[in-house]
């Protein structure tokens, strides 16, 4: 499975980009797909999931009202609307696809079994 990440760049605070994650391969066993990120001098960071089959979402409280993660399941593809930006969102964000993440541990980066390349996304103030 192979995740390419994209739409990151410099924004302005409050504004709206989207990320999406362009998802190939042999994708039939993935369960779940999420978004992570990294600050400078931070470890990686939940962000939000999505269960691939029934499309429900989590969110991690830092971007809950915020951030909506949806799939869209025909283009294997997975995107994160950003609204309201804040300079502390700036990271390098990743998608993330498990085959075997059961939904209690959806917030662990280690239960996950692909990782796109990441894209940063700096939020000047």
């Amino acid at each position: 499975v192979q995740l390419q990440a994209s739409g990151g760049g410099l924004v302005q605070a409050g504004d709206s980009p989207r990320l999406s994650c362009a998802v190939s391969g042999r994708t039939a066993g993935v369960r779940v797909m999420a978004w992570f990120r990294q600050a400078p001098g931070k470890g990686r960071e939940f962000v939000a999931a999505v269960w691939w089959s029934s499309s429900t979402t989590y969110y991690a409280d830092s971007v809950k009202g915020r951030f909506t993660m949806s799939g869209d399941n025909a283009k294997s593809t997975v995107y994160l609307q950003m609204n309201s930006l804040k300079p502390e969102d700036t990271a390098v964000y990743y998608c993330a696809g498990g085959s075997r993440t059961i939904w209690s541990s959806i917030q662990t980066d280690r239960n996950y079994d692909y990782w796109g390349q990441g894209t940063q996304v700096t939020v000047s103030s």
